[in-house]
């Protein structure tokens, strides 16, 4: 079952041609939410896409973000800590976790073949846009809207100072409705495997959105095929369950790397 499990999040990888955005970051804890907040530093209409998914106060203001997504017969569920940046993802036959010095491996049934390094903050990352892109160490510029069914999305490109993450030289394009200023298009570039630079984007579409407490997180993200840079019909779609966002952090120790479990090299 999860070698199915894995198969999948690598063929969906591979479709997309790109390894998770792996933004492995280590904020430190701020109690005053209000000093996290600086929008003079995002670009004026990125502000508007921010405010019309609940905005950027509420958003740090949260500490634990936990969502599923459903599989064959069983939900794998994610536990982000949002400021620290480290997670744990649970399944019946195993479970991974980041604890911001390493990720680790608690293989139960001793058939995993995935790569936790890979996995292990893949789905945060497309799950917590647009608000993982007022990170730090990101650059912001105005690109030509992206045109589908002809309708007109203006955009960003998003791109990264040098040492960010483990893929610096990852792209991000972020394109969404003129009228509502909602998500509707993220397209991102490969370059974790290769560490180089590429012009191939591939595309998903935000479509739907479910309110958690104060803030729009998508129900559902759909990868859509990509022919000589055309955006095409949809390909695989991955939904979202039994999400909560909540202002506490969870008990010490709960992403630490438990007795029995492995450190990923």
């Amino acid at each position: 079952m999860m070698n199915k499990l894995y198969l999948l999040v690598l063929a969906l990888a591979v479709f997309s041609c790109k390894q998770a955005p792996n933004k492995e970051k280590a904020a430190a804890p701020v109690d005053e939410v209000g000093k996290m907040v600086d929008s003079d530093k995002y670009p004026t209409e990125l502000n508007k896409v921010f405010e019309a998914h609940g905005g950027l106060k509420a958003w740090k203001s949260y500490k634990t973000l936990i969502f599923e997504m459903p599989k064959e017969g069983f939900n794998e569920v994610q536990t982000i800590d949002l400021h620290k940046r480290f997670d744990k993802i649970s399944t019946p036959a195993n479970t991974i976790g980041y604890d911001g010095k390493e990720v680790w491996l608690l293989d139960k049934t001793g058939d995993y073949e995935g790569k936790p390094k890979f996995y292990h903050n893949l789905m945060f990352y497309f799950y917590a846009m647009p608000f993982v892109l007022s990170d730090d160490g990101i650059k912001y510029e105005e690109v030509d809207a992206m045109v589908y069914d002809g309708v007109s999305y203006p955009g960003y490109k998003i791109s990264y100072n040098a040492g960010v993450g483990s893929s610096s030289t990852d792209e991000y394009y972020i394109h969404y409705d003129a009228d509502t200023y909602q998500m509707k298009w993220l397209g991102y570039t490969m370059t974790y495997f290769s560490g180089e630079p590429s012009d191939k984007i591939s595309w998903i579409n935000y479509a739907e959105w479910n309110k958690v407490d104060e803030v729009l997180l998508p129900k559902a993200i759909t990868w859509h095929k990509v022919e000589e840079g055309k955006v095409k019909e949809p390909a695989k779609t991955v939904n979202f369950e039994n999400a909560s966002i909540s202002t506490q952090a969870q008990p010490k120790g709960f992403y630490s790397k438990p007795e029995n479990a492995v450190t990923v090299q």
